[in-house]
């Protein structure tokens, strides 16, 4: 199977390369600019993901589409709108343009970021973005449902949690993805009959995680990686805590260039969704 990855240069997508390859998958990188330390002959398509015309050259005879490009933290909504939001419309419409099987789409949990962190939430919680990026995210899952609806291209959202090498801080015990369960859950996106328009917590077997995804493991996602190891070493302390990013899930996307300085009453913010899925 041959892959499009777009965000090639990323750190993320640098992780994964070598754990796809291995896996079996042929891979065509794309990015802004040719990301250092590619062999001179693999398979590389420059494109903006605001170029449209770019996009869908990338995405011209592939299999698949696994797209991690994406301003990948927050910004300003105009920025965020150009390359995240028209970006992602933009590959949505060259895979269904080119023909390709499904599109792997790094959505975040920072599309669901403003849930409680004291609430255990599934791949059927609604959206509730945390930041312009957030919203971004859930942007894309709705054009992945669209783009099923409408036109039959299969996809699987990843909402990612904190795919490093290893946890950092404190909320990481919760939300870390290693880079071998990551590769792991794209193999198992791309390997399943009949996905249609698919949503995956991104997210490997922690101890202490707040989600809980039980269609995952009817594609066969058995992450094998926990935070926990990780959980007694200096520094796990989250960066600069508040009351607000301490309260939700998306940490401190929650508090960036927000209004609020105390947490919401979650008996009405939850949507119902406190009293449907906090035993779960």
């Amino acid at each position: 199977m041959l892959l499009l990855m777009t965000g090639a240069g990323g750190a993320v997508a640098t992780a994964l390369t070598p754990r796809l390859t291995a896996l079996g998958y042929r891979l065509r990188f794309s990015d802004r600019v040719r990301p250092a330390g590619l062999p001179d002959d693999a398979d590389f398509v420059a494109a903006e993901l605001t170029d449209e015309a770019a996009v869908f050259r990338a995405c011209d005879g592939v299999d698949a589409v696994l797209h991690l490009g994406a301003i990948s933290s927050e910004d300003s909504f105009e920025r965020i709108l150009e390359v995240n939001i028209r970006g992602s419309h933009h590959v949505f419409e060259g895979a269904r343009r080119a023909g390709n099987r499904r599109v792997i789409f790094a959505s975040s949990n920072h599309a669901i970021g403003m849930y409680p962190r004291s609430l255990t939430i599934d791949e059927t919680a609604a959206p509730r973005p945390d930041s312009y990026y957030g919203l971004s995210k859930a942007y894309g899952e709705l054009l992945a449902r669209f783009y099923w609806d409408k036109h039959g291209l299969e996809s699987a959202c990843l909402r990612i949690g904190s795919s490093e090498h290893k946890p950092s801080q404190k909320r990481h015990l919760s939300t870390w993805l290693s880079h071998d369960d990551f590769a792991h859950l794209i193999d198992r996106c791309l390997k399943a009959e009949g996905l249609g328009a698919a949503i995956f917590y991104g997210v490997s077997a922690n101890s202490q995680r707040w989600w809980r995804d039980q269609s995952a493991q009817t594609i066969g996602y058995h992450p094998q990686d926990n935070a926990e190891a990780c959980a007694g070493l200096p520094g796990m302390q989250d960066p600069m805590p508040n009351a607000l990013d301490e309260a939700h899930q998306g940490g401190t996307f929650v508090s960036a260039n927000c209004t609020r300085t105390q947490p919401p009453d979650e008996r009405w913010n939850a949507s119902g969704a406190a009293q449907k899925q906090g035993s779960l």
